[in-house]
């Protein structure tokens, strides 16, 4: 970890043990070791660092570019292994970043919804994932996060108090025959597979 990665990694962990009583069930599951994708759902501007403290180890994001202009954060996103993305148009330049920070045995946090859910329910996935998983065969942890879209939902300018938990699935593996033929119906059912797993998480008690 950079310090600012280590600082900012220790600073989340805390403000979400205090402020939202921040839970993780089957920490168990992670895996900290080799490529890995986190697929998490998507409702809340604290996602990103709700599932990067799941892991013991530094991870890399995706953020639209424009967050680099964010006054004080912005230059220090890069040292949190936040990697920048066109979100109006085709970025290969993130993909390949994605793709070769995987390859190097790295985390790398993702959302098969691509945005934020408007109001907190599961979204269709996107192919994107797909196409990172068929260029790397990595596999993938399935991540639900409850209570985030309660306690700083779009929109809002402040967060609430409210608990979150995040639940950890089993990963989930791929083969080459899952790859094939390479289209994006393809990448579009890898996705899906991954989202359906994530639904299939549940917390029994309430967040």
């Amino acid at each position: 970890m950079t310090l600012v990665y280590n600082i900012g990694y220790h600073l989340s962990k805390l403000v979400a043990a205090t402020l939202f009583r921040y839970r993780v069930i089957h920490p168990e599951r992670m895996i900290e070791h080799g490529g890995l994708i986190l697929a998490v759902n998507h409702t809340s501007y604290f996602d990103p660092p709700l599932a990067g403290i799941c892991s013991q180890r530094a991870v890399y994001y995706l953020a639209r570019e424009t967050l680099l202009q964010w006054p004080i954060l912005g230059p220090l996103f890069p040292d949190m292994n936040v990697i920048p993305v066109d979100r109006d148009g085709a970025d290969r330049t993130a993909l390949k970043t994605i793709v070769r920070k995987i390859r190097q045995g790295n985390g790398v946090v993702l959302f098969p919804e691509g945005t934020r859910s408007k109001n907190g329910t599961l979204q269709a996935a996107r192919p994107g994932l797909g196409l990172i998983i068929a260029k790397t065969l990595c596999p993938v942890l399935p991540m639900r996060i409850f209570g985030a879209a309660h306690a700083f939902p779009r929109g809002a300018k402040f967060p609430r108090p409210v608990r979150i938990v995040t639940v950890i699935g089993n990963p989930l593996y791929f083969s080459e025959a899952d790859i094939h033929p390479s289209s994006k119906e393809t990448y579009s059912r890898l996705s899906q597979r991954v989202m359906d797993a994530i639904g299939a998480l549940e917390l029994k008690e309430k967040p």
